[in-house]
């Protein structure tokens, strides 16, 4: 529990580079505020923002340009482009401390995983007590049906729920619904059975994606995951137990409990992959993490930016495979899913590497022309070279993924640390 006599500095960490990013922000401010996080004298938010121009073709204005009125809300913003970072690998590689470039480069830069370790760095730096991570595609509410098979929405205050359990853990993380899988709605046939969709899924699976999940999500849900009501009426926490060497979490609806910032592995994923919350997931056996009762609505396919606005649909519609951009992000996320499941595979059960390697490659081989069929499009094909090129050099991920832990710790150590002992 938070203890109320002392303040707490609260930093939110955003890692975007979509355009809503000012209306995601907007929201988030407003339910602090109506929250009564805001008006607490006990509780000091500071916002962290680490922005990719790149990835939607987005200006610097995008997410600088924020109203006076909701800037004045909270206690500091910051923002970390690439001037930013270059300027701090500047002064962390100065002669004086025992890091190096490629130190830098393992941590900071480009991609979620980097981008990830730059505002995590800086909440360390400037002395937060509390880092919670929210994604610019999740909003703070809750969808469940009711008895009646009604939708209902219930709005949640993500930051209250883990500020509440947080002090007693070193993690405290969320849960999501909406449209958590970037899989549109399947009506399978000839070219693509339901027992072909299950061999394709069972190659890519790992941590978040598994044929059970997808079987009731995709095929009995329609794509959508709804909140569990019962889970939304508790204020039961509970803590995550090792599994296979890892405490499963995701990249947001996450907050981490500075305290023991030390302790904490970065965040790291394979070059053009994601899974950079998997890969930490492996290394957090000496950390306390606890699942606790609030959810985020995932807006996967960006089709319900209107929840920004108010405005609550009383139906979550099937993703169709409509569109050009529907099918890439659908196949961009095999592609992810397929460039770190070799890593993960490699960390976890090494043993059986070759031959779990041999049984996706056969299953992808045997699956992705089916695939190609019913979606009418070869940019299927892209898994098999992916996967052959990121098995292959999954040996090598797994050392970067130990550099990258120990240039981790070499730069808390020599640098944060070395500022608090300046400071006194």
């Amino acid at each position: 529990m938070m203890n109320d006599k002392k303040v707490i500095n609260i930093g939110i960490g955003f890692v975007t580079g979509r355009l809503l990013f000012q209306n995601v922000l907007k929201t988030y401010i407003n339910n602090w505020l109506e929250h009564g996080l805001i008006k607490n004298k006990n509780i000091k938010i500071h916002v962290f923002i680490s922005y990719d121009l790149l990835y939607k073709n987005t200006d610097i204005s995008d997410y600088k340009k924020i109203p006076k009125e909701l800037e004045d809300l909270v206690d500091s913003i910051h923002f970390y482009g690439v001037n930013e970072i270059n300027d701090e690998i500047e002064l962390l590689t100065k002669k004086d401390n025992p890091i190096s470039a490629d130190d830098c480069h393992l941590l900071f830069g480009e991609g979620y995983a980097k981008k990830r370790n730059i505002v995590t760095y800086f909440a360390i730096k400037l002395k937060m007590d509390k880092l919670l991570f929210i994604d610019d595609d999740e909003y703070p509410l809750a969808a469940y049906k009711n008895k009646k098979e009604k939708l209902v929405w219930m709005g949640q205050s993500i930051l209250s729920t883990h500020l509440h359990f947080n002090d007693d853990s070193d993690i405290t993380h969320g849960l999501h619904c909406g449209y958590i899988s970037p899989i549109p709605h399947i009506e399978f046939d000839d070219d693509l059975t339901e027992n072909d969709f299950k061999l394709f899924i069972d190659a890519l699976s790992n941590d978040i994606i598994n044929w059970d999940q997808i079987k009731q999500t995709i095929i009995k849900q329609k794509g959508v995951t709804y909140a569990d009501e019962n889970i939304l009426n508790s204020s039961i926490a509970y803590e995550i137990e090792e599994s296979n060497g890892m405490k499963f979490i995701s990249g947001a609806n996450l907050c981490f409990n500075l305290k023991n910032y030390k302790k904490f592995p970065p965040f790291y994923n394979p070059p053009g992959a994601r899974g950079e919350d998997t890969f930490m997931s492996s290394a957090l056996s000496e950390l306390k993490v606890t699942k606790v009762p609030c959810y985020a609505f995932h807006d996967g396919f960006s089709m319900y930016n209107n929840l920004l606005n108010g405005v609550l649909p009383s139906e979550l519609l099937p993703i169709e495979n409509t569109s050009h951009e529907i099918l890439m992000r659908f196949v961009n996320a095999t592609i992810g899913w397929v460039r770190y499941k070799p890593l993960l595979v490699y960390i976890i059960d090494k043993e059986n590497f070759e031959i779990t390697m041999q049984e996706m490659e056969e299953n992808l081989i045997f699956t992705i022309p089916k695939l190609c069929a019913h979606f009418k499009t070869d940019e299927f094909h892209k898994i098999l070279i992916e996967f052959k090129k990121y098995s292959k050099n999954a040996a090598k991920h797994f050392n970067d993924f130990e550099k990258t832990k120990n240039a981790w710790t070499r730069v808390l150590e020599n640098t944060i640390e070395q500022e608090v002992v300046l400071q006194l």
